[in-house]
C-alpha cells in the first residue's frame, strides 16, 4: 500500500537489485592514492550491464605526472565493450551477463581497479548508473 498522498506504484516502477563498483585508477599501488573514475552495474533481472566513465585528465596527471593516460584509456574503454558484448574483446565478451559482471569487478593488479560489489535497488539501471557517477566519480 502506498504511503498517505503517494502515487500508486506504476507497472514500470517495480525495483529490482542491481550490483555494482567503483572503478579506481590507482597509478602506484604502494602509495595508496587513487582516484575513482567510473562505475560498472548489473542488473541481472533487467538485463542490464553497462559500465559509465569520466575520466579527468588534469587530476588525474596532478596524482601522476608520469601516468599514461592513453593506455588508462584503453582499459576503460575496454571494460565498457565488454559489457557490450563487443566480440572483439575476446572470450570474456561471449560471456553471460554475471559472469562478465563478475569477470570485471575480480580483484586486478594493474592501474584500474574495481572497487568491493555494492548493492542496491532501483526501477532504472541506466538512471542508477548515472546517478554512482554523479555522487561517486564527479566532483561538486
Amino acid at each position: 500500500m502506498p504511503a498517505p498522498g503517494a502515487s500508486p506504484p506504476r507497472a514500470g516502477d517495480a525495483r529490482e537489485a542491481f550490483d555494482y563498483a567503483v572503478l579506481r585508477v590507482v597509478p602506484r599501488v604502494e602509495r595508496g592514492e587513487r582516484m575513482n573514475v567510473g562505475v560498472v552495474l548489473f542488473c541481472r533481472a533487467r538485463g542490464f550491464l553497462d559500465a559509465r566513465v569520466e575520466l579527468d585528465a588534469r587530476r588525474l596527471l596532478a596524482l601522476a605526472p608520469d601516468l599514461d593516460l592513453e593506455a588508462v584509456g584503453r582499459h576503460l574503454d575496454f571494460v565498457r565493450r565488454v559489457c557490450a558484448g563487443d566480440p572483439a574483446c575476446g572470450f570474456v565478451a561471449g560471456l553471460p551477463q554475471a559472469e562478465r559482471f563478475g569477470w570485471l569487478v575480480s580483484p586486478a593488479s594493474t592501474i584500474v581497479q574495481p572497487s568491493r560489489v555494492h548493492a542496491g535497488h532501483c526501477a532504472d539501471p541506466a538512471a542508477a548508473l548515472e546517478r554512482l557517477l554523479a555522487e561517486l566519480v564527479r566532483l561538486g
